[in-house]
């Protein structure tokens, strides 16, 4: 890129559009909502217009341009016409675009099919996974979902849901290995995971499924773009004792990263960068007390070996 590229960089004013309409699609609506806010907030505030105006112009509160600028909830192609008229957005073209953009916001993502078992709060992370170029992840109780093999995440859901179905059953684990998929693909996404120990020498499921896994992390950490280590019980108390957590990193320069941190019945998403930055220094901690990649392999086998 050249080093004046910067200075050429459009405002919010003179290209209303950004560059939204090169983005892919990947991510579907959680994503396009957050870009989508994210250029309104700067049209209004490149107007100086406050977010009680706005609402005002749309017959709605100021919390719902919050909502709105957050990408927490979806578009009104009528609300987003009178915006862009409120901010001056007068071109066709600029207008149109924008206005495509929200109508693709409120299209289902793939795992809308799956809202019989998916809370809604999961499905935001499910479009912010599938955008992302770089997860993170810290887990010190079961092995993430991205790499589960079928029998330990059937072993998981039954854990976790006791009195569903089967058919539910078979249905929660068609969405992980859906979302595996992606990173075994052309363009995959890094995925860089850190495992406490107890993770790998819990036999969930029984020995059989266990074994599995193991054979699973061993091969999955052999790919280019994923990279897996192992926090051994000899660590000792570490930076992240608190629980695990999920950071996510974007191609795209619209979108800050964003922590995840799941609970049993909601889910918290902080992309304050105080908040990064904290879970951010935790992780790379994390990273030095855990073993190296390739003595992670070795230490994977010699569990298998054992088991």
């Amino acid at each position: 890129m050249p080093q004046d590229s910067a200075a050429h960089t459009p405002s919010a004013e003179s290209d209303p559009a950004g560059r939204l309409i090169d983005y892919p699609r990947r991510g579907g609506p959680t994503v396009l909502r957050i870009l989508l806010g994210a250029q309104l907030r700067r049209l209004r505030e490149a107007r100086g217009i406050s977010t009680e105006q706005a609402g005002y112009e749309i017959r709605g509160s100021h919390s719902k341009i919050s909502r709105m600028e957050l990408g927490r909830v979806g578009f009104k192609e009528r609300d987003v016409a009178d915006l862009l008229t409120l901010y001056g957005v007068t071109d066709p073209g600029d207008r149109a675009t924008l206005l495509e953009l929200a109508k693709e916001a409120n299209t289902p993502g793939w795992w809308h099919r799956y809202g019989d078992v998916l809370p809604s709060w999961f499905e935001v992370y499910l479009g912010l996974e599938e955008a992302a170029s770089l997860l993170r992840t810290y887990e010190l109780q079961f092995v993430p979902g991205l790499l589960q093999t079928e029998d330990y995440a059937r072993a998981v859901v039954r854990l976790g849901f006791s009195d569903a179905s089967e058919e539910e059953v078979e249905r929660r684990v068609q969405v992980r290995t859906t979302r595996q998929e992606r990173f075994t693909s052309p363009g995959a996404p890094t995925l860089w995971a850190v495992l406490d120990e107890a993770v790998v020498r819990r036999p969930l499921g029984g020995r059989a499924v266990m074994r599995r896994q193991l054979r699973h992390l061993i091969e999955m950490s052999e790919l280019p773009n994923v990279t897996l280590q192992l926090v051994p019980f000899g660590a000792g108390g570490h930076a992240a004792a608190g629980g695990p957590f999920t950071i996510l990193r974007f191609a795209e320069p619209g979108l800050s990263d964003v922590v995840y941190l799941e609970q049993l019945t909601s889910a918290l998403y902080l992309d304050k960068p105080t908040d990064v930055d904290t879970y951010m220094r935790a992780m790379n901690n994390l990273c030095i007390t855990a073993a190296r990649p390739d003595d992670t392999t070795r230490h994977l086998n010699a569990i298998l070996n054992q088991l």
